[in-house]
């Protein structure tokens, strides 16, 4: 089922939880909504449920406008992050529930409902369970029977909301691959909400990157993390540090100096320099690079994560370094990005988007001096 949201808008009490927010999704697409807390994602999925309904704007199931249709008018599942199982009922009654409550011409037999309940529990990996209680289950067993509940009803749509947050790393991260093979299985167009990355990178074939009631961008996982449209994407997805430089005469400079970066054809003036930590290489000395004191030290896994002071304000960047290298106990380290973008600072907000410059080191080579 093609889902195509078009300038859809949500207001509560004069609030715009959602602006002209325009999203079109394959048939088959598993989609994440990713963003911080308030930036509109649950509303999103809710909208696309028939749960709310929008101030303006339009819901397209296929060709079908479904944005004043209910949500049994939609036949979508939803999975909550708290399962919202019936604790009175045995698994096999939850999972079977949505069939059993039908009317009319779509009234299913129950020896109907019972096969294709025993049928989702053995996909979801909870055979030989049915007679239990929710009371009687972990929370990651919770969950799948939530899961085989949402499929029961046969949806056009599947939704989740957080589903794997009220359960712990490990757990967590089995759901996820467990996840993707149930949704390569099954083929249903899915869209999931959260607010963990790596939980939406490792899972969705398209990323939504949401803040403050707007999307900021839509890609793939690499698309996200390595070319980041807005200092709010780069800041959101994975780990980044930041400095405010200047660009003059085609260089970008920081303080008083160049670093030995060509800025390009990007506009000359203020900006802001973003990088990745683990994206640096790590310098002996240099006429034009980056060089800071060492303020803090951690260890991360295999490497050793360094916090440095720069400039004359010490601003406070990070770097990663190997477990082992001699730089991780210096005073003072000096470094240059590998990989770099460049935004206009105090230009367009990131929720319309930035104008960008990306270099990379394969293929500016900068010299050592």
């Amino acid at each position: 089922m093609d889902l195509s949201i078009r300038q859809v808008r949500k207001e509560f009490d004069h609030f715009a939880a959602l602006e002209d927010v325009s999203l079109d999704i394959r048939s088959g697409e598993l989609i994440a909504l990713l963003g911080p807390s308030g930036s509109g994602k649950t509303t999103f999925l809710r909208l696309i449920a028939g749960l709310d309904m929008p101030t303006g704007g339009t819901i397209l199931f296929g060709e079908e406008d479904a944005s004043r249709k209910s949500v049994q008018e939609r036949n979508v599942g939803f999975v909550f992050q708290s399962y919202a199982l019936f604790r009175h009922m045995t698994v096999l009654d939850n999972v079977g529930f949505g069939l059993s409550v039908r009317k009319g011409a779509e009234r299913i037999a129950r020896a109907e409902i019972r096969r294709r309940a025993l049928e989702l529990l053995d996909l979801v990996q909870l055979s030989g369970l049915e007679k239990r209680y929710p009371h009687q289950l972990s929370g990651g067993q919770r969950q799948r029977v939530a899961l085989a509940r949402a499929m029961a009803i046969e949806p056009r749509v599947l939704l989740l909301d957080e589903p794997f947050g009220a359960l712990d790393a490990q757990v967590r991260r089995e759901l996820r691959r467990w996840l993707r093979e149930i949704h390569d299985a099954t083929g249903h167009t899915t869209v999931f909400v959260t607010h963990d990355q790596e939980e939406a990178l490792e899972l969705a074939d398209r990323v939504v990157v949401m803040n403050n009631g707007r999307i900021e961008q839509v890609g793939a996982a690499d698309d996200v993390y390595d070319r980041p449209v807005s200092p709010f994407v780069f800041g959101f997805i994975g780990e980044s540090s930041n400095l405010p430089v200047r660009v003059e005469n085609r260089q970008v400079w920081f303080d008083d100096r160049p670093l030995g970066l060509d800025a390009g054809d990007a506009a000359g003036g203020d900006a802001l320099l973003y990088f990745r930590p683990h994206d640096v290489e790590l310098l002996e000395g240099c006429g034009g690079c980056l060089a800071g004191t060492v303020a803090a030290s951690r260890r991360v896994a295999e490497t050793r994560r360094v916090e440095l002071e720069i400039g004359v304000k010490r601003r406070r960047v990070e770097i990663e370094v190997p477990l082992d290298h001699p730089a991780a106990s210096r005073s003072r380290i000096a470094f240059r990005p590998k990989r770099w973008r460049i935004f206009p600072n105090g230009g367009k907000s990131a929720s319309t988007g930035m104008r960008h410059l990306e270099r990379d080191a394969n293929i500016l080579a900068p010299t050592e001096s």
